[in-house]
C-alpha cells in the first residue's frame, strides 16, 4: 500500500512524463542549437527514455519518503512481462531471415495488385501487416510494418505532413488490427479471460469492423502517398544481402512463433531468445546487426510506463467506472491518449457488475484511440524507435502524430460505433 502523498507525487510525475513526451522534439532542436550540452539534450529528446527516466525519479522519491525497502518492494511488485516480450519479439522479428521472408512475400503480393509496385507495397504495409498482428501479436506486426515502410514511405524526400499521416494510420491500424483474436492486442488480453472473450467472439464483435476500418485507412493513406511513391524505383528490395537459406529462415520463423505462443511466460520466451542469440552467432554470415539498442530502449519505455502507471488507479478507476456506455467510449478514447490503453481496460476488468454494453464501449474506445500518442498503445514506441530517423531532427513530434492520427482514429471510432 502506498500513502496519499506517494500517490499524488506519482500522478504529478506521470503528468510531467506525458508533457515531456510531447516536448521531445523540442529537446532535439535545442541539442542542435546548443551543441555543448547536445549529449544531455539528445538523451532528453529520446521518446523511449522518457517514462523510464521519470519512473526512476519516482522510485528514488519513494525511497526517500517511505524507505528503500518500500521503494524496491513496489518496483519488484510490477509485472514486466509485456516490456520483456516486446523487447524479444522486436529483435527476433527484425532479424534478416524473418524480414527477408516477409519482404519477399509482400513484394510478390504487390505484383498482383492493380497498383504501381511502390504503392501496392505501401498499402500492404499499412493494411495487411497490421491485420497480421492478430496472429503474430501487435508488437511483432509493428516491427515488421515499420521495417517495411521505412524503405518506401518514411524517406527524406516524402513531405513531413504525409509521413505523419502515414504514421498515424500505421499506429491506429496496428492498434485495431490485433482485435481479430483474443490474445494479440494488449488491451483485449487484459479483459479476455475475466470476461470470457474468446477469439470467435472477438472476430464476430470487433474483428470484422476493425478489418474494414484498417482497409479504409490504408486506402486513404495510399491515395495521399501516390504522387510521392509512384516515382520510386521498382519494387522494394527484399534485402541488400544474399538470400538467406530456407533452413535458416525456417528456424527463425519457428523461434518467432514460439516466442509469440509463449508471450505470457517470460521464463520460456527468454529461453527461446537465448537460443535465438546463439543461433544468430553460429550463422552470423546470414545475419544483419540485431536491433538490440532500439529494442532495449522500447523495453525501458514500457517498463517505466508500468512503474508510473501502477500508481494511477486512484484517479483513473473512478472515471472509468462512473461513465455511461457512450460516454465511456469517448472517455476511453481520450484517456488512451495520455495513458496506456491496456491499463484502461485492466481497470475496467476490476469493475464489478459492468454491463456488456460498457465492456464493448470501453475496449472499442481504448483500441480506437491507440494511435493518438506514443504511449497510447504498447507497440507504438517500437514504431517510433524504428521510424524516427525518417523525420526531421530524427525525432517524431507528438503534435504531428496526434494530427496524423485524427482521421484514422475517427474512421475506427465510426466503425465500432455505427457498424
Amino acid at each position: 500500500m502506498t500513502s496519499p502523498t506517494i500517490d499524488l507525487i506519482a500522478a504529478a510525475l506521470f503528468g510531467v512524463a506525458v508533457l515531456h513526451t510531447f516536448s521531445a522534439k523540442l529537446f532535439e532542436r535545442l541539442a542542435h542549437r546548443y551543441p555543448r550540452h547536445g549529449g544531455l539534450l539528445h538523451l532528453l529528446g529520446e521518446v523511449e527514455v522518457v517514462f523510464g527516466f521519470w519512473a526512476i525519479v519516482l522510485v528514488l522519491l519513494m525511497a526517500v519518503l517511505a524507505g528503500g525497502e518500500t521503494a524496491l518492494g513496489y518496483a519488484e511488485s510490477r509485472n514486466y512481462t509485456e516490456p520483456l516480450f516486446v523487447f524479444v519479439v522486436m529483435v527476433v522479428a527484425a532479424s534478416r531471415p524473418v524480414l527477408q521472408t516477409v519482404l519477399g512475400a509482400v513484394d510478390a503480393s504487390a505484383r498482383w495488385l492493380p497498383l504501381p509496385t511502390p504503392l501496392a507495397t505501401a498499402w500492404l504495409g499499412l493494411a495487411a501487416v497490421p491485420l497480421l498482428g492478430s496472429l503474430i501479436t501487435e508488437p511483432a506486426a509493428m516491427t515488421l510494418a515499420a521495417l517495411l515502410l521505412v524503405r518506401t514511405v518514411f524517406r527524406p524526400e516524402v513531405p513531413e505532413r504525409i509521413k505523419y499521416t502515414a504514421l498515424g494510420v500505421l499506429f491506429v491500424n496496428v492498434s485495431i488490427g490485433g482485435t481479430l483474436t483474443s490474445y494479440a492486442a494488449p488491451p483485449v488480453l487484459m479483459v479476455a479471460a475475466t470476461w470470457q472473450w474468446d477469439s470467435a467472439f472477438m472476430l464476430a464483435t470487433f474483428g470484422w469492423k476493425a478489418a474494414l476500418a484498417v482497409l479504409v485507412n490504408a486506402s486513404l493513406a495510399t491515395v495521399l502517398l501516390r504522387r510521392h511513391l509512384q516515382a520510386s524505383a521498382g519494387p522494394v528490395d527484399s534485402s541488400a544481402n544474399a538470400p538467406v537459406p530456407w533452413t535458416i529462415a525456417a528456424v527463425h520463423l519457428t523461434l518467432l512463433a514460439g516466442v509469440v505462443m509463449l508471450a505470457h511466460h517470460p521464463v520460456a520466451f527468454l529461453a527461446l531468445f537465448l537460443l535465438f542469440l546463439g543461433f544468430t552467432q553460429a550463422y552470423s554470415r546470414h545475419q544483419d546487426p540485431l536491433i538490440l539498442k532500439e529494442a532495449l530502449l522500447v523495453g525501458f519505455f514500457l517498463a517505466g510506463l508500468v512503474v508510473l502507471g501502477g500508481l494511477q488507479r486512484w484517479w483513473l478507476q473512478p472515471i472509468v467506472s462512473g461513465l455511461e456506455p457512450l460516454a465511456l467510449f469517448f472517455g476511453a478514447l481520450g484517456l488512451t491518449a495520455v495513458t496506456d490503453n491496456a491499463a484502461l481496460t485492466y481497470l475496467g476488468s476490476l469493475i464489478q457488475g459492468i454491463s456488456d454494453d460498457s465492456k464493448y464501449m470501453l475496449v472499442a474506445g481504448a483500441v480506437a484511440g491507440g494511435g493518438l500518442t506514443v504511449i497510447a498503445n504498447a507497440p507504438n514506441p517500437a514504431g517510433v524507435a524504428l521510424l524516427r530517423r525518417g523525420f526531421a531532427d530524427e525525432s517524431i513530434g507528438a503534435g504531428g502524430l496526434l494530427l496524423g492520427a485524427l482521421v484514422p482514429t475517427a474512421v475506427a471510432a465510426a466503425a465500432f460505433l455505427l457498424l
